[in-house]
């Protein structure tokens, strides 16, 4: 009896570190997922899984339509493991992390894994991409000395008005590039901007930073403002314009506001 692939040349998996954004995203959104453990020190059910599926073949090594076969490492959030909030609508947690993703993406800045919604073993939820860490990088260190490697960051929490910039919430990665995870409690209309990020603060904007704001301005009242609008509510979608219209009034970086806690605790 032939098998099915008889003929089929055998693609290894390519790794993660391989795939592109577009390429991640489809692994993640149509691949199949499974749990292998759990991160317990979250506090939200945060899931350690695994996605195995195809991609696109864009190097056309294997016969047309076949794709390649790819797995990588995710995390998954189901919406159901979400805890309340008193100051966050119930339900709504994973779609703020895809929101910031979409937001990452067209600052350009890469600042968010590749991060999706789709169902789960549990249910609807989150999945994002792991990312592994080098571990010669110190991200607390980054922070004392200020480096410039953060203004990207600084500037994306800002504009997501994010509630809970931890350090260990931030990946750094071979080659010094810097990530962020955990995207949860951003978006709300009232100020909430809480982070261990200060040390830019009321610093003038540099002009390649201006022409970012810019253009996001201008995909806030396009695409992306029609991209957030499913996933956010509508003056929360209207908030994040306005941050990113004052950002640019006042072309310096955010201070601290007088009415809100400014740094999250814990702070890692």
């Amino acid at each position: 009896m032939v098998p099915p692939d008889a003929g089929r040349p055998s693609i290894p998996p390519r790794s993660p570190t391989s795939l592109d954004p577009a390429a991640a995203d489809e692994l993640l959104r149509t691949g199949r997922l499974e749990v292998v453990g759990r991160l317990v020190a979250a506090s939200n059910v945060t899931l350690l899984g695994r996605v195995t599926g195809a991609v696109p073949d864009r190097a056309e090594t294997g016969p047309p339509g076949t794709g390649v076969a790819a797995e990588a490492l995710c995390v998954y959030k189901p919406i159901r493991g979400e805890a309340p909030l008193w100051d966050f609508p119930a339900g709504t947690l994973a779609h703020r992390e895809v929101a910031a993703r979409l937001v990452s993406e067209a600052t350009g800045w890469e600042i968010v894994p590749p991060t999706v919604l789709r169902d789960g073993p549990y249910g609807p939820g989150m999945v994002q991409l792991w990312l592994d860490v080098d571990p010669s990088l110190d991200v607390v260190a980054l922070i004392r000395a200020n480096a410039p490697v953060l203004r990207p960051v600084v500037l994306f929490d800002a504009v997501v008005n994010n509630a809970d910039r931890k350090a260990g919430h931030l990946l750094a990665l071979p080659g010094g590039r810097i990530r962020g995870v955990d995207h949860g409690v951003c978006f709300s209309p009232e100020p909430k901007l809480r982070t261990v990020l200060w040390g830019f603060m009321d610093s003038p904007l540099e002009d390649d930073e201006l022409a970012v704001l810019g253009r996001l301005r201008a995909a806030l009242g396009g695409s992306l403002g029609a991209a957030l609008a499913e996933l956010l509510a509508p003056d929360e979608v209207a908030a994040t314009a306005r941050r990113v219209e004052r950002l640019l009034e006042e072309r310096r970086f955010p201070v601290p506001d007088p009415g809100w806690p400014a740094i999250p605790w814990p702070w890692y």
